[in-house]
């Protein structure tokens, strides 16, 4: 009995955990693969202007949705200010798509546009700013173990200077009060 119990027990292992693993692959959908090297969590260290303490950006990108969506959450200055954004391939559209929430109660949606295999532009409408930002456009450039962003913002109608940040592999976790 007990040598019949060990010769099945590989096999018994296998259906037990099986299903898990598949579930929890870690694939995405083809549209989304542009973003494999996103995932994980980056950091940044900016001024916003001169004489005040600089920023600190914590962000995390993560597959979500079994891989039909990716999931960023990012908080500055451990929760000041934090948003949540989705991004998914819409079939109809044949565009990746994107929605942003933020604690500062606007939203954003918008698409992105691959440039090369490391260089994605993306366009957002924004929804209840209170500063009168109405459009972001950003550039985000895939460096190896570093990604440069460059943002640029449609405020009271005219466009802001490009504004540059710097973000490095980080262990940090994106922090929400």
């Amino acid at each position: 009995m007990k040598t019949t119990v060990l010769r099945y027990f590989p096999l018994l292992l296998f259906i037990l955990f099986a299903p898990t693993t598949w579930a929890t692959s870690k694939t995405l959908a083809p549209e989304l693969m542009l973003f494999k090297d996103y995932l994980g969590t980056w950091q940044s260290q900016f001024p916003v202007s001169k004489g005040q303490s600089e920023v600190e950006d914590v962000a995390r990108w993560e597959r979500a949705l079994n891989g039909m969506a990716i999931r960023t959450l990012h908080s500055i200055n451990q929760g000041e200010y934090g948003g949540e954004s989705l991004i998914f391939y819409d079939k109809e559209k044949q565009k990746i798509v994107f929605y942003y929430f933020t604690t500062a109660g606007f939203h954003t949606s918008g698409y992105m546009e691959l440039i090369d295999e490391k260089t994605l532009i993306a366009y957002e409408e924004v929804s209840g700013n209170k500063e009168g930002i109405t459009q972001v456009k950003s550039t985000n450039e895939l460096l190896g173990n570093s990604m440069k962003v460059s943002t640029s913002y449609l405020k009271k109608g005219t466009w802001t200077t490009p504004e540059t940040r710097v973000y490095q592999r980080s262990d940090k976790e994106v922090i929400f009060k």
